[in-house]
């Protein structure tokens, strides 16, 4: 064999045989990234997959027509002038820690159109099977990765990545390594333990030590066949894999037991409320970008909140659904201020739009759960683009308050109408982003500007 083939074969063979499972994610990742310095803030995303009811949640509207407003009455909450259905009995008593946004509204009628409109700033109506701008988190990422954290920056507990066959969030051309760190399954389950993190099995240790000092014996032997390779000993992205499989810090950030019985209780023994409680977990440890997708059973038959009636009755799911959601939702903001967070973490929650207005009957594809039987005509709400309410809370904000407003059906926004770059801003803004200025390259090193045409929303910054 030639030396010149000879070599490749050995460097191709020994990198092969030598590497673990995480350190080409970190390598990727650190290809185009430096490290931040300043006030390490951080964001949690609380997704609602298929959008939810603006009128049945957070937007009540008690004097439309029987056709629109919907079964539930308006709840006064702590603060006044703050309204919310008595669907959310738990937001109404901790009113004055949040501030309602009532006003976004965009163009993407459809759930992939509408998820890239808002969590990329993709202004293109049109449903597109993938993403060609990076998502919101995983630019923050870019811009704050910083290689010599022990956990990662970017954490999706459940994240938002799918819907359907669609994929509706993810780092498009800044690579796979700015992709989330994946925390999958049911957080709740007795049995729950999140893979590749804090091995805690003395044996499993003594087996990935003996796997690294090969790696690094075998690095080293490729470095004496081609001196013109960089670095020595084990690779800082391999180092990180290690040091994540094997920190304790990493191990307890993860690690619900942790908790006590009362905290977990409090915030619902179920997926969604240890998904939340998850999330305050790894803010607190330092992780600076964390969604959570609230889908799956709890939301009702077809598992998200896409209250169409073909799909769902749509009241019969929002009640089904509204318990869970209240006791998180509510936790989890309780917490991040009874813990000190509320000036470095702030939280959103949103869906991609809110849902029609005026209420329309369709039959039923199908029975189950908050769902008649096939055939049987139902009530639902389809796609709202035009206004969409949210939930700000933390990031030292002022609290207690509604931003804009939709008209008295709730059908268009008729005060301090943003959208989704504005949307974008704001979070960049907390997380201390010059999103002005900041520029990313494209696949060909074109310079695509991280927001285009928004500005943060005053109200949702801090002062």
């Amino acid at each position: 064999m030639p030396g010149d083939s000879r070599r490749e074969f050995l460097r191709f063979g020994l990198s092969a045989f030598g590497s673990l499972s995480l350190p080409a994610l970190y390598r990727m990742r650190a290809a185009a990234a430096s490290p931040t310095r300043g006030e390490r803030t951080a964001v949690i995303i609380v997704w609602l997959r298929g959008g939810g009811s603006h009128l049945d949640t957070y937007d009540p509207k008690p004097e439309a027509p029987a056709e629109y407003r919907g079964p539930f009455a308006p709840l006064q909450t702590k603060t006044t002038g703050v309204r919310v259905t008595d669907l959310l009995p738990r937001h109404a008593k901790i009113s004055d820690r949040f501030t309602i946004l009532r006003s976004m509204a965009h163009t993407g009628g459809g759930h992939p159109a509408g998820s890239l409109q808002l969590l990329a700033g993709d202004t293109d109506p049109q449903d597109k099977l993938k993403p060609v701008l990076p998502d919101l988190m995983s630019v923050a990422h870019r811009l704050r990765y910083d290689p010599r954290r022990p956990l990662p920056n970017y954490v999706g507990v459940n994240p938002i990545v799918r819907y359907d066959s669609f994929t509706i969030a993810g780092p498009a051309y800044l690579g796979a390594g700015f992709a989330p760190f994946a925390v999958t399954g049911d957080p709740n389950a007795p049995n729950f333990r999140v893979p590749n993190v804090g091995l805690a099995d003395p044996g499993e240790q003594a087996r990935l030590a003996a796997r690294s000092k090969l790696h690094g014996t075998l690095n080293a032997l490729r470095r004496d066949l081609d001196r013109t390779t960089p670095g020595a000993g084990m690779d800082t992205f391999q180092e990180q894999s290690l040091n994540l499989l094997t920190s304790p810090e990493a191990a307890r950030a993860f690690d619900l037991n942790l908790e006590s019985p009362k905290t977990r209780d409090r915030y619902g023994r179920n997926t969604w409320g240890q998904q939340l409680l998850m999330a305050r977990r790894l803010v607190e440890a330092g992780v600076e970008i964390v969604t959570t997708e609230l889908s799956g059973p709890l939301c009702g038959r077809v598992q998200n909140w896409d209250d169409h009636a073909v799909n769902h009755h749509v009241f019969d799911a929002l009640k089904f659904r509204a318990p869970y959601f209240d006791q998180a939702v509510a936790a989890l903001v309780e917490d991040v201020y009874d813990r000190g967070l509320d000036k470095r973490v702030l939280v959103v929650v949103t869906g991609e739009f809110g849902r029609t207005p005026k209420i329309s009957y369709v039959a039923s594809s199908g029975g189950g759960v908050a769902s008649a039987a096939a055939g049987t005509v139902q009530p639902g709400r389809d796609h709202w683009p035009r206004a969409n309410s949210m939930l700000w809370a933390g990031g030292g904000i002022r609290t207690g308050r509604v931003v804009g407003a939709t008209d008295r059906l709730g059908e268009d926004v008729v005060d301090r109408r943003v959208g989704p770059a504005d949307f974008l801003a704001t979070i960049y803004r907390h997380l201390g982003i010059d999103y002005e200025h900041t520029a990313l390259p494209d696949q060909t090193g074109r310079p695509i500007f991280i927001v285009q045409n928004g500005k943060a929303i005053p109200e949702l910054v801090a002062s």
